[in-house]
């Protein structure tokens, strides 16, 4: 009896289906509460409190919600010249307190509206003020901004609902996967980086468990999840390689950053080291991208093989990247893209300012953020090729199960 039932879990395995009853995908669930424990344990520890460290000032900034009770002084005026018809002047308010030690307590401020910073607030707004405390004691609010809080939270459920209801399971897999990979970057990854961890090093590593962890929570336990996770995790490194090779030679580094003068002024003395961090950010922003490959030669290459289980691993190698050549121009325009939609409005300035070419290939910000969009783009077409002969290899293997 047991030998039959181990017997028919073996070819569930090999059928690519979620072995859930059966003593080794126990043993899995079990490695996989272990590694999740290790991480929340590690996530406990990196962020613990270093002995001697202050609290940062920004920290002990207090930012409450207000309501705007009534306007009671309104000189603003549109500004058609510089301001494209904003509002410019100030405002007097008087604010009620919603939240923090001074709930409801009935403050007044004053509101200055410029071209940049335009809050154009009217009686009933919610917004967000900071309190400010004098030595002797007297506080007084200042105005922050817009309270945005609600329209982005409900902006956010939305999106989790409509990835839930549109992609059932497989949709509620993507959304754990990505929760798992937000909290490993946030909890793990930065806090690592900012005590001093080896950059590279540990971008990897949660690059590696990421990837694992999403494609996990999406595919369940199959053939083509571990062809992925490895096709993965190979083509990111490569990205990453690449981008440090490049670097090297250009040479470009993360003190070439925007902020990496705030990044020394405020991370060194807790152990931050600049100079990995342009690596690290071209193996955070390929893995989506990588991933979205790996696991679709992946599925491809199982479906081919379950549809004709005699096909040898050369065909559906072969078969693997014909399908990948057409994902390959549509996955690197996604990350040209997104750096030509991040990039928009300074892409603008240049043409405003006809800065000449030379200059611009020069410039610190063009070369990094074309290091990072090219490096990412070369981590997706190597990826075609890799996941493809892994997957071909390993299911052609099983095939005879």
């Amino acid at each position: 009896m047991f030998h039959r039932v181990w017997e028919k879990g073996k070819q569930e395995l090999h059928a690519g289906k979620k072995w859930v009853k059966q003593p080794s995908n126990r043993l899995r669930l079990l490695v996989m509460g272990v590694i999740l424990a290790g991480l929340i344990c590690a996530a406990v520890w990196v962020n613990r409190p270093l002995e001697g460290e202050a609290p940062t000032s920004a920290s002990q900034m207090a930012y409450e919600k207000a309501t705007v009770t009534a306007v009671l002084a309104d000189d603003a005026v549109p500004d058609y010249a510089g301001a494209e018809g904003r509002r410019v002047g100030t405002q007097e308010l008087e604010i009620r307190i919603e939240s923090g030690s001074h709930k409801d307590e009935i403050m007044s401020l004053t509101n200055y509206m410029s071209a940049l910073f335009n809050v154009d607030l009217e009686e009933g707004d919610s917004i967000i003020v900071r309190i400010l405390t004098d030595e002797d004691g007297a506080y007084y609010a200042s105005l922050f901004n817009y309270n945005r809080g609600r329209v982005l939270g409900a902006f956010v459920l939305l999106f989790f609902v409509l990835l839930a209801v549109l992609g059932g399971k497989k949709g509620i897999g993507a959304l754990l996967g990505l929760l798992f990979t937000l909290a490993c970057l946030w909890f793990i990854l930065i806090p690592c980086l900012i005590r001093g961890v080896p950059a590279i090093a540990v971008t990897v590593g949660i690059v590696a468990v990421t990837a694992a962890g999403a494609l996990i929570l999406l595919n369940g336990f199959s053939q083509k999840t571990l062809c992925s996770i490895l096709g993965c995790v190979i083509g990111v490194v490569v990205a990453g390689a690449i981008a440090a090779a490049v670097g090297s030679l250009a040479p470009i580094n993360g003190f070439n950053m925007s902020e990496a003068e705030n990044l020394i002024l405020y991370g060194a003395d807790k152990g931050l080291k600049v100079s990995g961090l342009l690596v690290c950010g071209v193996l955070i922003s390929a893995l989506g991208a990588v991933m979205d490959v790996a696991l679709g030669i992946a599925s491809s290459v199982w479906e081919l093989r379950q549809q004709n289980p005699a096909l040898s691993a050369g065909k559906l190698f072969r078969s693997g990247m014909h399908i990948g050549r057409d994902a390959m121009g549509t996955m690197a325009n996604t990350l040209i893209l997104a750096f030509a939609g991040s990039s928009l409005n300074m892409l603008i300035l240049v043409q405003t300012y006809d800065i000449p070419f030379r200059q611009l290939v020069n410039t610190d910000y063009i070369c990094i953020e074309v290091l990072q969009s090219i490096a990412g783009s070369m981590g997706i077409l190597l990826t075609v090729p890799i996941v493809a002969f892994i997957s071909a290899r390993f299911m052609a293997q099983k095939k005879s199960v």
